[in-house]
């Protein structure tokens, strides 16, 4: 009854409106009390919470995405695609949708990547004669990408709660994106051959390709070299993060010459505030695992896992349905860091990969941005196209059938997961 009493009490909280990360706090600071434990362990959980090298990365991956978003960099990658796939039925659909997935590459973001590339492919492709419906629901979609394909913040912050190789679960993440690419891409080229709607463009030509490729080619290389450098183990992945906030700035303020001194003040404003909620979270998650662990819930659902879904079958199928009903009330990185500590004791203890896993919850956790009412993607679109939520919620949902889709595929097929990781 113990894990049943501390689930509603959370899920109460929420309901309320109680912040996550005061809903997370408050709650794990009461069951220590309850159990007589001194709250100087409430002090000692969020002064180590923090203590991590590698979560120093995230406010910087925020800031180079933030840096990039300012500085327009969108416009150029959305443009160097038009002018390769432009003229394809549905083309700037798959342009827009090979956008998100380089700006992915980068930002580790999918806020900012459905926010850099969204501002400028959604007046484009509505011009064009692409429904708002379907265009508002392929560029959220598109934009949830930066939460799988490295670098990736959830896929950090996962590594550090279970202390994992977060090499290894970038690498992992690389198959799952492409796949999510090239379903997304065949169901848009297939929309446009059924509503023959769209306005084809006419085909660049060779100079007009070169011109724009070289305009889109040094964000890019951003990408290259922030991934490149962590799998030759030139460095660490925070050491990256580092490195790519320097290059952004460089490029978009000296090189592109789009980043003004106030947009790159409204960038840091905007990393200090998203950092601050996510921090607060990482706190507030830090103290709660820590009273279940004492409360000894992860050894509970252990036992209720063994027996009544003794498979990995079961197990998986209810992880799966909790997660797409959270993913109804709670945003990305609440779930990760609610879940994955109450959940990781049964992954190892049924011989699941825990590399495998990682990238299974964020293919998921990524419908929840998606999926109302409080899906950020939605309310990220929402606000660029200035258009009822309906409208939105209504276009995305063809992109959740293909992500459930690819569910399944990860879970038949492990090597989509496993196979970069396994050879490099």
């Amino acid at each position: 009854m113990t894990l049943v009493y501390i689930g509603a009490t959370l899920l109460l909280l929420l309901f309320l409106g109680v912040p996550v990360a005061f809903s997370l706090a408050g709650l794990g600071a009461a069951l220590l009390a309850i159990k007589g434990l001194p709250m100087a362990m409430v002090a000692q959980n969020l002064q180590g919470a923090l203590d991590s090298f590698v979560l120093l990365s995230v406010p910087l991956f925020l800031l180079m995405s933030n840096i990039l978003l300012k500085g327009g960099v969108g416009r150029d990658l959305f443009e160097a695609m038009q002018k390769w796939v432009g003229h394809w039925p549905g083309g700037l659909g798959v342009a827009a949708l090979l956008s998100c997935g380089l700006f992915s590459a980068i930002s580790g973001s999918s806020v900012a990547t459905a926010a850099t590339v969204g501002t400028v492919a959604i007046p484009e492709m509505t011009k064009r004669g692409y429904s708002k419906g379907f265009t508002l629901g392929l560029l959220a979609a598109g934009g949830t990408l930066g939460i799988l394909i490295p670098p990736s913040i959830p896929l950090i912050v996962y590594g550090v709660i279970t202390e994992e190789s977060i090499g290894k679960l970038f690498l992992a993440g690389v198959g799952p994106g492409l796949l999510l690419i090239l379903l997304f891409g065949i169901y848009t080229v297939l929309y446009a051959l059924v509503s023959k709607t769209q306005q084809r463009m006419a085909k660049a030509t060779g100079p007009e390709r070169t011109k724009a490729t070289w305009r889109a080619l040094p964000t890019v290389a951003l990408a290259v070299l922030i991934l490149g450098g962590i799998y030759s183990g030139a460095f660490t992945p925070t050491e990256a993060s580092a490195v790519g906030v320097a290059y952004a700035f460089l490029l978009t303020a000296f090189f592109l010459r789009t980043l003004s001194l106030k947009a790159f003040f409204e960038a840091v404003k905007q990393t200090l505030s998203t950092t601050i909620v996510l921090f607060l979270i990482v706190i507030g998650a830090k103290i709660f695992g820590k009273a279940i662990t004492i409360y000894q819930i992860p050894a509970m659902i252990s036992e209720l896992v063994d027996v009544h879904f003794a498979s990995v079958d079961g197990f998986m199928l209810v992880v799966t349905g909790i997660l797409l009903v959270l993913g109804l009330f709670l945003e990305s990185l609440s779930m990760l860091l609610i879940m994955v500590p109450v959940l990781y004791p049964t992954v190892l203890s049924l011989g699941i990969d825990p590399i495998w896993f990682g990238i299974f919850f964020v293919i998921l956790i990524e419908v929840a941005l998606i999926t109302p009412p409080v899906g950020l993607n939605l309310f990220v679109i929402q606000a660029i196209a200035k258009t009822p939520l309906g409208v939105v919620a209504k276009g995305v949902f063809p992109f959740i059938v293909l992500m459930m889709f690819a569910v399944v595929l990860v879970y038949i097929f492990p090597g989509i997961v496993m196979w970069l990781p396994s050879v490099l």
